[in-house]
């Protein structure tokens, strides 16, 4: 369960680092305006390398002792669970973008999952 989380956690983030990073109107589309400033663009691509930190280090830890796995765990499921908490606001007050329903779902698997490995003791 865990190996399988965090390697599926590192893929999607890395999508979405790569996306901000390269892609941003795009990734963006529905929040982002087509004509955006030059600054906002430069932040999203900002807001991509920590995406792209963390896939890498949700990909080495795989494989890692119990006591790192812990330490992963709990980095992953205050992430996620920042995330799912700022999407479940956004959905609620209709201030989120129609997408955020899907991501708000995404965040709350990956944060469950998370904390269901972290229950375990993180055994692979």
């Amino acid at each position: 369960m865990t190996k399988v989380t965090l390697t599926l956690s590192a893929c999607y983030l890395a999508f979405v680092g790569l996306a901000l990073t390269f892609f941003p109107l795009q990734f963006g589309r529905g929040a982002v305006p087509a004509d955006a400033a030059p600054e906002l663009l430069a932040l999203l691509r900002l807001l991509g390398g920590p995406f792209l930190g963390i896939a890498a280090l949700n990909w080495l830890s795989r494989n890692a002792g119990a006591s790192m796995l812990r330490v992963v765990m709990i980095a992953n499921i205050v992430g996620f669970g920042a995330v799912a908490a700022n999407d479940i606001w956004g959905v609620v007050s209709g201030e989120a973008r129609d997408i955020a329903k899907l991501f708000l779902i995404i965040h709350l698997l990956f944060t469950s999952a998370f904390v269901t490995a972290a229950a375990r003791g993180s055994k692979l």
